[in-house]
């Protein structure tokens, strides 16, 4: 009974070691909030990494996630970045994904191969251009 109850802390250990570096391979350089709606008109608040490239920024996404989907039933989203907050139109540019995730390696460094360990490859993400809303 010992040695499966040294087990079960070892395995609750590291598990618990993989969250905390996910968290701070995710937190420690800049995060958007992107705000979206869900299917019961809540607010539904996503913190995300951004790149900027060609004048756009750009957020990267799974097609099978809640943020993404939230998104995609929207043609404005809310985003803040750092002390400013603006509405955005998005467009999918998922030719721009190898230029994306590059950008995102270069930005977030380490960071972005931890998660990427956790969640799989990123060649099949989306890139997701963002557009200000004029005034």
């Amino acid at each position: 009974m010992k040695y499966i109850l040294w087990l079960v802390g070892i395995v609750l250990g590291l598990a618990l070691a993989f969250g905390g570096l996910q968290y701070v391979a995710s937190e420690r350089i800049e995060v958007v909030q992107l705000h979206t709606v869900d299917e019961t008109g809540e607010d539904v608040v996503t913190r995300l990494w951004v790149v900027d490239h060609d004048g756009h920024a750009y957020l990267r996404g799974e097609t099978d996630s809640g943020w993404f989907n939230r998104l995609q039933s929207s043609d404005m989203i809310t985003l803040t970045r750092g002390e400013q907050t603006g509405d955005f139109s998005y467009t999918l540019k998922n030719e721009n994904i190898d230029t994306i995730n590059e950008l995102m390696r270069e930005k977030y460094t380490w960071g972005d191969q931890v998660i990427e360990f956790a969640l799989g490859s990123r060649a099949e993400s989306n890139a997701i251009e963002l557009t200000p809303e004029s005034s």
